[in-house]
């Protein structure tokens, strides 16, 4: 591949001169602002920002076209945004998709800003209403990270730290966080990797995984008993943005293996509770999706 000094120095004279006049004209305009834009990394987010939840895959020629960029821009562009993971390419095609760490970096500014701020409040709440560990969670690609606690009275599980991280396959906190996802996307996130089983509850296919995430989804929460950690229950809610797509999930955590039934409603809809009052807080509207269904004292692992 040529160099950029080369690319550049094969460009007609007369062009760059051309281009001069107007490039003084617009700085004029804008009071000498532009001069501190780096015009490489605005191609480049504006190239980001192309991509949607409904347009996930392009091509360098969609792109090229989009953008009004010649094709090797777009291409050395998008080479760059690949080497770094913020694209990746489809499989043996032309089509690109965003890569994992544009979702990484969403995540990472969601602990840090208004999620956190939030969603402390809440947990607190809720850990003062049961005494028990509440926690705020996200989802990074097939790992959920705690990024906020309440301890609660009780000490023993103050051993998980904000941003710890469990596998979102074997956790009822990652099975309400996949909650969006369908059969294939599920299929992507987990290609060529093995569901490592850490209990006999353990989902270790697809089909298992899917078909727990889809019950937890329908119910509006999930529990774990003894599903993870053997002397640990778990109750998880999902908390939904403005467009109802899951994008947290609130719980509380009870030192014990099995809870008792009716303590086990109660802690449902507590926890359902706080996790539409985030789902408020974030959205500015009351959460329509997944409508919460009477609690059922039967829970998966």
């Amino acid at each position: 591949m040529k160099s950029m000094a080369t690319l550049t120095s094969t460009a007609p004279a007369r062009a760059h001169h051309a281009a001069a006049p107007e490039h003084a004209d617009h700085a004029g305009k804008a009071g000498g602002e532009d001069r501190y834009l780096v015009p490489a990394l605005q191609r480049g987010l504006q190239l980001l920002a192309e991509f949607s939840r409904n347009e996930r895959e392009l091509t360098g020629a969609e792109l090229s076209r989009r953008l009004g960029l010649p094709r090797a821009s777009v291409f050395r562009i998008l080479q760059t945004l690949e080497q770094m993971g913020y694209v990746e390419r489809v499989g043996e095609s032309a089509h690109y998709k965003l890569g994992m760490a544009v979702l990484r970096l969403g995540f990472e500014f969601l602990a840090s800003m208004e999620l956190t701020e939030l969603g402390r409040p809440v947990i607190d709440d809720l850990s003062a209403a049961t005494g028990l560990a509440a926690h705020l969670v996200v989802r990074d690609g097939r790992e959920v990270v705690f990024v906020a606690k309440s301890a609660g009275r009780s000490f023993i599980f103050n051993s998980i730290q904000v941003g710890a991280r469990l596998p979102a396959h074997a956790t009822v906190l990652g099975r309400v966080l996949l909650g969006d996802l369908s059969m294939d996307e599920l299929a992507t996130l987990y290609r060529g990797v093995a569901l490592t089983p850490y209990t006999e509850q353990t989902p270790t296919t697809l089909a298992a995984l899917k078909a727990l995430i889809d019950e937890d989804a329908r119910r509006g929460y999930g529990v774990s008993q003894g599903g993870f950690e053997s002397a640990i229950s778990t109750i998880a809610a999902p908390v939904y943005d403005h467009h109802h797509t899951v994008s947290a999930a609130v719980s509380v955590t009870v030192p014990a293996q099995q809870v008792d039934p009716q303590q086990l409603d109660e802690l449902v809809a507590q926890v359902k509770l706080a996790a539409q009052r985030l789902s408020q807080h974030i959205s500015h509207q009351p959460p329509t999706r997944h409508s919460a269904s009477h609690p059922s004292k039967n829970s998966n692992p």
